[in-house]
């Protein structure tokens, strides 16, 4: 186990390098002065010079790369160009919106896609199973942009019962600390705490019941293929002549053995919600980390976009080591290869 994870942390950190390598280059690449892209102080600012000496920018590209190595790691990460704050502290509540909003969308996902997959499984080509592989690949092929405008006029504008925007309607004054709402609610001093957190729940509906669709139909798929596929092996057919039940078999060793292979593709599917999630937060006016890097996109705020593109590549690296170390441990097949 310990030379498993020590290859699985070697990966991390090389891949850790070379994304801090890009995202460094990219003040070189965005037009304009890389030390004003890098810290968003304009080199007519009085504090120029001194964060020139601090940064090392008359010194040669591996002084200039370490110095803001050490910065970054300490979370002195500039300032915005286009708000003047500063970019670690938006961040900060940014990440942490999109994070709420992702993990309830797998959450949904896992909890109806993996018990629907397993059924369809058990009604191997029958119409039940057609049924539900068709409705598979219809879900999956829907974009969410065009899925999301139809949920939109229906429920919010025909029906009129769910809001639009928005994490949560500004007359409760929930003041945002963490950036998750639900969080901030429970936080909160309020006394309207109850009618808050109905109301924010009322605004998760439509984006997280969207974004949730996808990785969903994904995972449905992934798990009637695994499941059938267990179905067939020797093994199981062994626990069904020793005069097991049909639930038995399923459960103790058809399931089990699924899984090991659909973890395999969970950094897929978190790497899918998570790039929906851009387009989820755009659309809904979700203050997340998507919707916070495509409005410095249009506003051509690079330090912003830096921190962006880094704490959403970061975050897809460490998901994917965290399934890879809980692979290796709880199935020891994953070590022996």
């Amino acid at each position: 186990m310990i030379r498993y994870v020590s290859s699985r942390l070697m990966v991390f950190f090389i891949a850790f390098f070379l994304l801090t390598l890009f995202t460094f280059s990219l003040n070189f690449f965005f037009p304009g002065d890389p030390l004003t892209n890098m810290t968003g102080i304009r080199t007519f600012s009085e504090y120029y010079p001194v964060v020139s000496e601090l940064r090392g920018a008359d010194e040669n590209i591996a002084v200039q790369y370490l110095n803001y190595m050490q910065h970054l790691l300490s979370g002195n990460w500039g300032i915005s160009l286009s708000s003047g704050d500063g970019v670690f502290e938006q961040a900060y509540q940014h990440f942490f919106a999109s994070i709420e909003l992702i993990i309830i969308a797998l959450v949904l996902a896992v909890i109806i896609g993996v018990p629907s997959g397993i059924f369809a499984a058990t009604q191997f080509r029958g119409p039940i199973d057609k049924g539900v592989i068709s409705l598979a690949m219809a879900g999956y092929s829907i974009p969410v942009f065009w899925l999301a405008q139809l949920l939109i006029l229906f429920f919010a504008v025909k029906l009129d019962w769910l809001p639009i925007t928005g994490q949560i309607n500004p007359l409760y004054g929930i003041t945002p600390k963490s950036g998750a709402i639900l969080i901030d609610i429970s936080a909160s001093d309020s006394s309207y705490k109850m009618a808050a957190l109905q109301d924010a729940l009322n605004h998760l509906i439509l984006p997280v019941v969207i974004l949730s669709i996808m990785p969903m139909m994904l995972l449905l798929r992934l798990m009637r293929n695994a499941t059938q596929e267990m179905l067939q092996k020797p093994y199981v057919k062994a626990a069904r002549a020793r005069g097991l039940s049909e639930f038995q078999v399923l459960i103790k060793h058809a399931v089990p053995n699924a899984i090991q292979s659909v973890l395999q593709q969970v950094p897929l599917v978190f790497s899918l919600l998570l790039s929906n999630s851009i387009v989820i937060e755009s659309i809904f006016n979700w203050p997340g980390i998507g919707n916070w890097l495509v409005r410095a996109i249009f506003e051509r705020d690079f330090p912003v976009i830096q921190a962006g593109v880094l704490m959403i590549a970061f975050t897809i690296l460490l998901f994917n080591l965290l399934v890879d170390l809980y692979r290796g441990w709880r199935f020891p097949i994953v070590r022996q290869e």
